[in-house]
């Protein structure tokens, strides 16, 4: 088998294309997707966070750093962000792990570790006892305590428990609690919506009762709230009777009722797919949970594997089937979950077939980056649109950042084996061994409350 050179080589064109767009106006931005028509590109509506902004860049220079030293360029670019985050987390009111101070926390910790505590503790001023009130970005027109891990209290309790430190304890207690309050219970376990009211439900890992379960779960077993961990078995208990375990595998509908908006049913994506989900059945297993309704934790998270292998992914087999490349909604984030996978081993598919899975995935990007002088780069597509091709992106979880980064991974992983460390971070971090993680190689101790 080939080693890892071919997508180590397009890992660091995809880097080179990223660093192309970095701007410098109050700290470094990074425009979220680039004409490529010559318009002067602009910083993007959240220039700062870890979804789409320069927040994003931390992760892939955290990685970088494990396959080669940081060029002074990069060097700069790093201290530049840490500072350009630091200086803003006084004035943030976006608590969340995507687009907010979670996702401060996060690339502090990776850049410039012991600066977090700045973001740590402007959460633990926001906090209230239903949570953190998002700002209106989520269409309410108002502020609102939301629930999930990408934009609400979810990710913020899984950013408080990898980081760590003075807050962490009070920001993820707080949170839990308030993720208990807005439980909706069910015959079959708990539920939760988004939003208060919110008649429709994303049940999967980004938005919805996978990512909450997973965070009070994680939360738990830091913690010791053995009320915590109940909560996160009845929302998977919950899960079961709302998906399909056909064919030895397991995947939950996209969204519930199923949306009127022209969507794939089930999607195979860390988002709103079973990539996403399998991490529910590590950290279950992670706060000490061997079963759900009789059924192992350990097989559900391998039926969830078993299901992205088999799904045909990344083929797009139909318009709207497979149409994005990124971390968030496509092949990056699958591969990277894959690799997860592989590297933990204990219970698993063969690690062999993941390891294969997760290059599968990577010979995909291979084949649909646009090369030139400039780098790598990827152009998604969009079914519903006339054209369908969308412009490149640059950023962590929709473009060529996040792109990078799982190239660059997973060409470490193949040439120094299944044992190569892991740059974990907040949503992910027990679904690796601990003795692989690079950020904290020792299980999570929160300091007490004063």
């Amino acid at each position: 088998m080939a080693g890892g050179e071919v997508y180590r080589e397009l890992g660091e064109a995809a880097w080179a294309w990223v660093l192309r767009q970095v701007g410098e106006d109050g700290g470094p931005w990074l425009p979220e997707v680039v004409a490529e028509d010559g318009r002067p590109a602009v910083p993007g509506p959240d220039r700062d966070s870890l979804y789409a902004g320069i927040g994003g860049l931390a992760p892939v220079l955290a990685e970088i750093s494990q396959c080669r030293a940081l060029s002074n360029a990069e060097q700069a670019l790093a201290a530049g962000i840490a500072a350009r985050l630091c200086a803003t987390a006084g004035t943030r009111a976006d608590a969340s792990l995507y687009t907010g101070l979670g996702g401060d926390v996060t690339a502090l910790k990776l850049l410039a570790p012991g600066s977090e505590r700045v973001a740590l503790g402007r959460l633990a001023d926001l906090m209230t006892p239903a949570g953190w009130n998002t700002p209106p970005q989520t269409g309410t027109g108002s502020a609102a305590p939301v629930t999930d891990l990408v934009l609400g209290t979810a990710g913020v309790v899984l950013a408080a428990v990898w980081a760590g430190g003075e807050h962490a304890r009070a920001v993820a207690a707080t949170g839990g609690e308030a993720l208990l309050q807005a439980a909706g219970q069910t015959k079959d376990g708990l539920d939760w919506a988004m939003l208060p009211g919110w008649p429709r439900r994303m049940p999967n890992y980004s938005h919805g009762t996978a990512g909450i379960a997973t965070a009070l779960a994680i939360a738990g077993a830091a913690l010791n709230r053995d009320d915590f961990i109940a909560a996160a078995r009845q929302g998977a208990q919950y899960l079961l009777t709302v998906g399909s375990l056909a064919d030895g595998g397991f995947i939950i509908p996209h969204t519930l009722p199923h949306s009127r908006r022209d969507v794939e049913p089930v999607t195979y994506t860390w988002c709103h797919g079973p990539a996403g989900t399998s991490q529910l059945f590590a950290a279950l297993a992670h706060a000490g949970v061997d079963s759900v309704a009789g059924i192992d934790v350990t097989g559900l998270r391998q039926r969830c594997l078993h299901s992205i292998l088999a799904s045909g992914i990344p083929q797009r087999l139909r318009p709207g089937f497979w149409d994005n490349d990124g971390r968030c909604c496509g092949t990056a984030g699958v591969g990277d979950v894959l690799l997860d996978a592989a590297q933990d081993g204990t219970g698993q598919a063969a690690q062999g077939t993941l390891l294969q899975g997760a290059r599968t995935m990577a010979d995909a990007l291979a084949e649909r980056a646009i090369r030139d002088e400039a780098g790598a780069r990827w152009r998604f597509l969009e079914h519903r649109q006339d054209p369908p091709l969308l412009r490149p992106g640059t950023s962590w979880m929709q473009g060529a950042a996040g792109i990078a980064a799982f190239l660059l991974r997973l060409a470490r992983v193949i040439d120094d084996g299944l044992g190569a460390p892991v740059v974990d971070r907040p949503d992910q971090w027990w679904a690796v061994p601990d003795r692989l993680r690079t950020v904290r190689t020792h299980r999570d101790v929160l300091p007490d409350l004063p």
